[in-house]
């Protein structure tokens, strides 16, 4: 029996079709251009430079009262331990009657200071002798000051820490301590001569080490594109300025022969041909899984995808931080690792769940390391963090202006951050290490700075 078709239905369903196909695609249009003008044109993944719009901190931010907590205030220091005890006179009658005053005793009150920062310009006087036996001139040597220098190591030491290590621009550090842009860059440069030899060491000593980080982040030199390549580990911290972002300059750094141990890294392709085992970082993953939940937000199947994968992913990456004995961390890393699985083997229909799905299947062994050993992290959080004073150095100072200031900075960034690491007294060890290579400068710089044993 032929059923028979009504055509205007046939054609009015096909219609329908048609409007609610196009009305989800500009519905997703809408929802990509909205995120696009409040994230920028790379999403969530923009950076805070590129920003259109920064949003408002959270109302209980807001309500947050500011200032150290009940208890917390300054402390007052007694007469014995301060530096000095200054007496300061009140006037012999009253301000408001003229009447005498009566002596009431003295109040105390701590107060920190400190004398303005301006360099003291020196005079050494030399003295000079001559053996009459052997005929050889003896003249005094000149303590704490580089042969030849201006400087002195207190003051190259104060400027060096100043710019590459707390991040102050050149121009207000020259400010405040009245001296001479040319005359300090000149010093920077001196310096990072004497250190050049050291960046070879971090090298050997970052191919050895059993967990390692790398990351790149853009940086403009002479006016052209490049990057600032970071390798870490929790001990070293090697920064290479680069004008490209290409593989080589991982394997520059890692060599070609295999290496033992992980390196913790994005899903960036210029790390596929390192030559150890490699850790995706789960905290692009989360933002990844975050971006496609606010995408379609109203798709119950993406809705509860992204709610599970993201919660085992945060539960990853926080598993390291309570102080879990061995046996517990291991069996809590293995529990999630089975859930993660399972959310990624689960069937799905939606094409954004099956991308991250196919992201996990192609490279399981790049996603679980941290499962078989705590040492290595599931997110590359530290350099992360070691790159922000190069990305505000960057805002402000819009790179390098030179190949040659970009190699100096590369030089004593690696010294004096890998120092930072490795001393708590790193400023005042380094100027130690200024002192001793004043004193003979054919002494091993790296082996000043870093060996515990100097003598």
């Amino acid at each position: 029996m032929r059923r028979a078709f009504c055509e205007g239905c046939l054609e009015k369903q096909r219609r329908i079709d048609q409007l609610l196909e196009e009305n989800q695609r500009l519905k997703a249009q809408l929802r990509y251009r909205e995120r696009q003008a409040a994230e920028g044109f790379f999403g969530s993944a923009t950076p805070s430079a590129h920003r259109p719009a920064k949003a408002n901190s959270a109302p209980e931010q807001r309500g947050r009262k500011g200032g150290a907590r009940p208890g917390h205030g300054r402390a007052a220091f007694a007469a014995t331990t301060a530096t000095r005890v200054i007496d300061v006179p009140v006037a012999p009658r009253c301000s408001v009657c003229g009447g005498a005053l009566e002596d009431q005793g003295v109040r105390p009150r701590s107060v920190l200071d400190i004398a303005p920062l301006r360099p003291e310009p020196l005079l050494y006087r030399l003295h000079r002798g001559y053996c009459p036996r052997c005929r050889c001139a003896v003249q005094a040597p000149l303590p704490a000051v580089l042969p030849k220098a201006l400087f002195g190591n207190e003051l190259s030491a104060q400027l060096v820490w100043g710019h590459y290590g707390h991040g102050i621009p050149l121009g207000r550090l020259c400010e405040q301590l009245g001296v001479r842009l040319g005359s300090v860059i000149a010093v920077f440069h001196r310096l990072a001569g004497l250190f050049a030899s050291v960046l070879p060491h971090l090298v050997e000593e970052y191919r050895a080490a059993p967990v390692r980080h790398a990351d790149e982040t853009s940086w403009r030199t002479d006016g052209h594109s490049g990057y600032a390549w970071l390798f870490s580990t929790p001990t070293l911290s090697l920064l290479l300025f680069r004008a490209t972002r290409a593989a080589a300059i991982p394997q520059e750094v890692l060599g070609e022969q295999p290496l033992a141990g992980t390196l913790v890294v994005d899903r960036y392709s210029g790390y596929n041909r390192a030559p150890c085992a490699l850790q995706y970082c789960y905290a692009h993953l989360l933002r990844d899984v975050e971006d496609l939940g606010r995408e379609f937000s109203a798709e119950p199947e993406v809705a509860a995808f992204t709610g599970t994968l993201g919660r085992l992913l945060a539960e990853a990456m926080h598993l390291q931080h309570p102080p879990l004995p061995d046996p517990a961390y291991y069996m809590a890393a293995a529990e999630l690792k089975d859930q993660i699985e399972a959310v990624i083997e689960h069937p799905a229909h939606h094409l954004g769940i099956r991308q991250l799905q196919d992201l996990f299947r192609a490279h399981p062994d790049r996603l679980y390391h941290w499962v078989t050993d705590r040492t290595v992290p599931p997110d590359n959080n530290r350099c992360e963090r070691e790159l922000r004073p190069t990305v505000i150095a960057r805002k402000v100072s819009f790179g390098s202006q030179s190949d040659a200031g970009a190699k100096t900075r590369e030089i004593l960034m690696s010294v004096l951050h890998t120092l930072r690491k490795r001393r708590p007294d790193a400023q005042a060890h380094f100027r130690w290490v200024l002192h001793q290579l004043a004193a003979d400068p054919q002494r091993d710089p790296f082996a000043l700075l870093f060996r515990s044993d100097t003598s």
